[in-house]
């Protein structure tokens, strides 16, 4: 049990948020699998304030959803906080999250995202107003640092501490490694050595023994895991076994993998259209199908899926042809 602000979770493992990925649906399918948290993909502080319409589905949380986050990002305070207070009344999430890691240049390049990390006492300000605004728990999620020349996760840590923030997540890789190389844990377990409030290891949890393995390795409090669930939320039910000392469990078999792809482009479809569902289906669909033999001809396909229908024909066909 590992309790945020008050907050308690059952499982030590967090489903990071990702834009384009952790819609409602996606977070749905995970929870199912053992997601002990959950968190909304980052929404602009910006876009709430000036009452975007795009923006408020995002926050959107399932039945029953709890405990989950939302993130919002941005690095002007007054806008921070009003759209910390927008985000929770919204939502109704246990806990708003600041994205301070997103390595995107069109985010961090302006100020945003990991480029708050060039600016510590802006990222303290922007802390500070977002718990003044949500009125509930509030985690900060951030990199180890611009690049490897300027490495402050630590300090950067400490501050948020002292901010008031009830928890920090530390992606292992720094703004200029995007999503390459290797994530260094080292780092995750100085922050975790340098604060008392909860720390939540990021960065390649890819396979169920590496839950324990992070864990074990930096001392944080929880796994979160990102890119390794794309196309496989049964990596929770993996990583869960692990923790628990239980063998780990296969995926399960190709029809059954294709069955929860289809159930979360539905209920997709159900929340956001289907148009947008189809279309973001195009790449979701691809990543259950990795690795699988011959599915090459299938992939060709799944890419021009605009209705509900073509998912249904291009999986009945799966299931005929490869499974």
């Amino acid at each position: 049990m590992v309790t945020i602000g008050g907050i308690e979770i059952e499982t030590p493992l967090a489903l990071g948020p990702m834009a384009g990925v952790t819609d409602m649906a996606f977070r749905t399918i995970c929870r199912e699998q053992g997601a002990g948290l959950t968190c909304t993909e980052m929404v602009s502080a910006k876009a709430l304030c000036y009452q975007d319409k795009k923006s408020i589905p995002l926050l959107q949380m399932g039945e029953k959803e709890t405990p989950a986050a939302a993130q919002i990002f941005g690095s002007d305070p007054v806008c921070m906080e009003e759209g910390a207070a927008i985000a929770h009344e919204v939502s109704g999430a246990d806990i708003i999250d600041i994205n301070m890691g997103c390595p995107v240049p069109k985010v961090a390049n302006s100020g945003d995202g990991s480029g708050l990390m060039r600016n510590p006492d802006l990222a303290v300000r922007v802390a500070e107003a977002v718990i003044r605004g949500a009125k509930c728990p509030v985690t900060v999620k951030f990199r180890l640092g611009w690049d490897k020349g300027s490495i402050n996760c630590v300090e950067f840590a400490k501050a948020m501490e002292e901010a008031g923030a009830a928890a920090v997540a530390v992606h292992g890789r720094t703004k200029v490694q995007m999503y390459s190389g290797t994530a260094n844990w080292d780092w995750i377990r100085a922050v975790k050595q340098a604060v008392n409030i909860p720390v939540m290891a990021n960065g390649d949890v890819f396979k169920g023994s590496d839950a324990p393995r992070i864990l074990r390795y930096t001392g944080a409090d929880m796994a979160m895991i990102g890119r390794g669930v794309f196309g496989n939320p049964w990596l929770f039910a993996q990583c869960r076994a692990a923790l628990n000392g239980e063998p780990i469990p296969d995926p399960p078999p190709l029809a059954e993998r294709c069955d929860t792809a289809v159930r979360q482009f539905e209920m997709a479809a159900a929340n956001k259209g289907e148009k947008i569902a189809c279309l973001e289906a195009r790449k979701q669909y691809a990543w259950y199908l990795k690795g699988v033999p011959h599915a090459g001809y299938y992939k060709e396909q799944i890419v021009k899926i605009t209705t509900l229908e073509d998912v249904y024909r291009v999986t009945a066909g799966i299931k005929r042809d490869l499974c």
